[in-house]
């Protein structure tokens, strides 16, 4: 089943696997990308099982007990993905955190997390599962209205009690997203990354990392309105114990009250779309009590027609422009997109595994195929691309068109020459083809 287009990306995650396990993986790739209900091990083996060869068992053991580091995956194809998409240039990540909800009573680093998406101010909603901080690429496709933001590394996060039972020294989120971005800086030590990354993880803790460094690492986030800034402080002058930071600065709020200019700009928006806005800036160094000071750069941010409200940003870099800063923070939010296509249309939140090794690979790898998904797409003949839905006000093609563009190239180039007659679906009359292509290859 493997296709001259998908033949890198094969050859790229090959040295990860034993022989006899990589024709497993090949064969659980291409039926994941196939199926369309739940993808555990026997619904994924369902879609594709005149092809199987050997048990069931065989293939669910690649999950459970074959012999593969999935941090030298994550590495082989985190290199194979910013090589291929993005050789040169600045690379811009995202970060953020996603709950994954699991049933079962004995599944591994389960616990009860906050989920996000469905609390409020006044109320929380609380889910039991696994909590999955994610590191992505923001990838600008010809053709697409947004950027994509492909997952490339992923880590899960166990909370106090589960540590404390195992005797594991115990890691926030945030320091869990600074130990991902510690690997892409030793993967890639001739890049530069500006990582964007919202409110919960642009903490001190954060942008102190960042700033270690500066200027291979830039951070944009959100700013509290009261954030305690300084001047540097003063020289030593050999008298007494060294200052630590200089005078305090009028709080970022303070500065906004008493503006009396404020400069516009259009900008980039959430969505792919532009929005007039007015900014206030200043610079200042970003103090906390034991932690030291990090020098910063703040901008506030009126939206001119009213429907977004004000926010305080900051970035460790700064010669960024406020429109910069702007464009590049309101593109994290097709991280937020990504998880809700994982679960729309890759069957996140539907494995079933529950102990350790399957717990840690199954979810990390259907995040790394949202990502095989859409380079696969770019890498299609031309004839196999296109929107496959279209209806007025649509600018281009989203993950659901790319991965039924996908899904018809894998059905008609690779099951079927396998399965029978290699010329068979060509005899069809092409409306019959088309409608068979259709209900194969649904986006969902």
């Amino acid at each position: 089943m493997i296709l001259l287009e998908a033949l890198p990306l094969l050859q790229a995650l090959a040295p990860a696997f034993t022989q006899p396990t990589f024709r497993r993986v090949v064969l659980l790739l291409g039926a994941a990308l196939l199926t369309t209900g739940r993808r555990t091990v026997a619904n994924v083996l369902r879609t594709l099982a005149p092809l199987t060869h050997g048990h069931r068992t065989s293939y669910q053991r690649v999950l459970s007990h074959a012999e593969w580091s999935g941090l030298r995956l994550a590495c082989l194809f985190s290199r194979f993905l910013i090589q291929q998409l993005l050789p040169t240039g600045l690379i811009r990540i995202a970060g953020d955190d996603t709950v994954d909800g699991h049933k079962g009573k004995r599944v591994y680093g389960k616990a009860r997390h906050r989920d996000p998406v469905r609390s409020t101010h006044s109320y929380t909603t609380w889910r039991y599962g696994h909590r999955w901080v994610v590191l992505a690429v923001l990838v600008r496709f010809p053709g697409a209205p947004r950027p994509w933001a492909l997952p490339v590394l992923v880590v899960l996060y166990r909370v106090k009690e589960d540590n404390r039972r195992r005797r594991r020294p115990h890691r926030t989120p945030a320091q869990l997203l600074c130990r991902l971005l510690w690997l892409l800086l030793r993967w890639f030590p001739d890049r530069r990354f500006l990582l964007v990354v919202d409110s919960g993880f642009g903490s001190h803790e954060v942008a102190r990392f960042v700033r270690r460094y500066h200027p291979r690492l830039v951070l944009i986030s959100k700013l509290h309105p009261q954030a305690n800034l300084y001047t540097p402080p003063p020289r030593y002058r050999g008298k007494g114990r060294p200052r630590v930071k200089g005078q305090p600065l009028p709080k970022p709020c303070q500065v906004v009250d008493q503006a009396q200019r404020r400069r516009h700009h259009t900008v980039d928006w959430y969505g792919g779309g532009q929005r007039q806005v007015t900014t206030v800036t200043g610079t200042g160094q970003w103090y906390k009590t034991g932690r030291g000071l990090v020098p910063v750069r703040w901008v506030h941010v009126h939206d001119v027609t009213g429907t977004h409200r004000d926010e305080y940003f900051y970035t460790t870099d700064p010669d960024l422009t406020p429109a910069e800063l702007i464009g590049h923070y309101t593109a994290r939010w097709n991280l937020e997109t990504t998880f809700q296509e994982l679960r729309a249309h890759l069957g996140l939140e539907t494995t079933r595994g529950w102990c350790r090794t399957t717990v840690l690979r199954a979810a990390p790898c259907l995040f790394g195929l949202y990502s095989v998904v859409a380079w696969l797409y770019q890498h299609l003949p031309s004839t196999e691309r296109g929107i496959a839905v279209d209806w007025p006000g649509k600018e281009g093609f989203t993950f659901s068109d790319a991965l039924t563009a996908v899904r018809r190239w894998l059905w008609s180039e690779g099951v079927f020459p396998q399965a029978g007659e290699p010329q068979l679906l060509q005899k069809l009359p092409e409306p019959l083809r088309i409608l068979l292509l259709s209900t194969l290859a649904p986006a969902a």
